[in-house]
C-alpha cells in the first residue's frame, strides 16, 4: 500500500523553489526552515518574517443564532466581542478536555469566523455540528482561504505598504476586511510569535501574489521567509500553547494556565459542568515553565522527577535563541509548579538539573 499523499498549501512549489527543508507536519507538507531556525527566529524578534500558515483551518458560523452557537461551543464569552474583534478561546469535549484551541472573530452579529488548528479542522467541524441545536449554520471553509502571517517589529510597516486600510487603527486582536495587494483580504492583528504582526487571509489563488509583494515590501527591513521551526521556538518563548503538547483531550484549560479564557458567568457551554467540578475540587496538576541548569535539551515527553521520584513530564522544550538558554514547559503537581522548584529532567536516561521559572520566558517591549 502506498503512503497517503501529504496535503499541500497553495505555496508549496514556492517553498521548494526557495530551498526550504520540508517535513510532514500533521499530514501537511510544510517548510520547517529556510535559512535556519535560529536565523529566522531572530529575524522575527528583531525585524520581520513571513510564514505560510495556510494549513490552518477556517470554520464559519452564520445565522440568526450564530452568536448563541459560538458561545455555547466555546469557553470565552462571545457576547463581549464587538464587530471586528477577535479573541482566543477553547473548544472542549463534555469532560472538559480540549478538542482544540481557536481564534473567534466576530464579522457581524450573525457571522463568526473561526481559525482552528490544521490537524484538528475536520474534528472541530464535526464537534461544532454535533452540538449545534441553534438556528445557525456551520460551514467548513478551509478551502476558501490561504493564510500568511507577517510577524515582527516591522510587520506593520511592511503590510501597510500593501493596503490602504489604516493598520494603526486596528487594535491588537481586532481585524478589518479590505484589499491587500489589490485582492480581497481579512487583515487580523493577531499572531503566534509574541511579536507584533498580522495574519492575512486571502483566496488560495492569490497567495503567491501576496507573498511575493510582501517579500518585496519588506526587503528594506530584511524580511525573510520563516518555517515551522522558528514558529515553534517563538511561541515557546512566549509560552503560547501548542495543541498536542501543552493541551489535548486529556488536559483542561484550568490545568493549562488558561482559566482566563473560561467565562463561567456567561451561562452554559460545552464542558462547563466538568470544569466547574474540577474548579471546586481543585486542579491536581499545572503547566509550569522551566530552565535547564545542567547540560541537555528537554524534549516533549521526557520524564520529570522531584527528589528522585517521578513528578511530571515535559510538554515542550527547546533551546531559546533569544535567551540563549534551554527552556521548556512541563506539567507538575500544582503544589510543586511555583517558580523556584528544583526539578530534574531525564535526558537520554540521565537526570539533568533544572528549575521552574515564571512564564512567559519572553515579553516584547510595548
Amino acid at each position: 500500500m502506498s503512503p497517503t499523499a501529504l496535503r499541500a498549501t497553495p505555496l508549496n512549489s514556492l517553498h521548494r523553489a526557495l530551498g526550504a527543508k520540508m517535513v510532514d507536519f500533521g499530514g501537511w507538507d510544510m517548510p520547517v526552515q529556510y535559512s535556519g531556525v535560529i536565523d529566522e527566529h531572530r529575524t522575527v524578534r528583531n525585524a520581520v518574517g513571513i510564514f505560510d500558515v495556510s494549513h490552518m483551518g477556517e470554520i464559519e458560523i452564520r445565522g440568526p443564532e450564530a452568536a448563541q452557537l459560538a458561545n455555547f461551543a466555546t469557553t470565552n464569552d462571545v457576547g463581549k466581542l464587538k464587530i471586528g474583534q477577535a479573541h482566543y478561546s477553547g473548544l472542549l469535549y463534555d469532560h472538559g478536555g480540549f478538542v482544540d484551541d481557536i481564534l473567534v472573530h466576530k464579522v457581524a452579529a450573525d457571522h463568526f469566523f473561526l481559525c482552528v488548528n490544521a490537524a484538528n479542522q475536520e474534528k472541530d467541524f464535526e464537534r461544532m455540528r454535533s452540538i449545534n441545536r441553534f438556528q445557525a449554520q456551520v460551514e467548513f471553509a478551509s478551502e476558501r482561504y490561504a493564510q500568511l502571517a507577517v510577524q515582527g517589529p516591522k510587520a506593520r510597516a511592511v503590510v501597510q505598504k500593501l493596503t490602504a486600510v489604516d493598520l494603526a487603527a486596528i487594535k491588537y486582536y481586532w481585524f478589518a476586511d479590505g484589499a491587500v495587494c489589490g485582492v480581497p483580504a481579512r487583515i487580523a492583528h493577531t499572531g503566534y510569535t509574541g511579536e507584533d504582526g498580522f495574519e492575512l487571509y486571502v483566496a488560495p489563488s492569490q497567495a503567491e501574489r501576496v507573498w511575493a509583494e510582501a517579500m518585496a515590501a519588506g526587503a528594506e527591513f530584511g524580511i525573510k521567509p520563516c518555517g515551522l521551526g522558528a514558529r515553534n521556538t517563538l511561541r515557546l518563548e512566549s509560552a503560547m500553547a501548542l495543541y498536542g503538547h501543552e493541551i489535548d483531550a486529556s488536559i483542561s484549560p484550568l490545568e493549562a494556565g488558561l482559566a482566563w479564557i473560561v467565562k463561567f458567568d456567561k451561562g452554559d457551554f460545552a464542558g462547563r459542568a466538568a470544569l466547574l467540578r474540577q474548579k471546586e475540587a481543585g486542579v491536581k496538576r499545572k503547566l509550569a515553565g522551566f530552565e535547564m541548569r545542567g547540560r541537555g535539551i528537554a524534549r516533549e515527553g521526557y520524564e520529570i522527577r522531584i527528589d528522585g521520584s517521578p513528578a511530571g513530564w515535559v510538554a515542550s522544550g527547546s533551546p531559546s535563541p533569544t535567551l540563549n538558554k534551554n527552556i521548556g514547559l512541563c506539567y507538575l503537581p500544582v503544589e510543586r509548579a511555583q517558580p523556584g522548584q528544583a526539578i530534574q529532567v531525564i535526558v537520554r536516561g540521565q537526570p539533568v538539573d533544572a528549575v521552574t521559572v515564571e512564564i512567559p520566558f519572553y515579553k516584547r517591549a510595548k
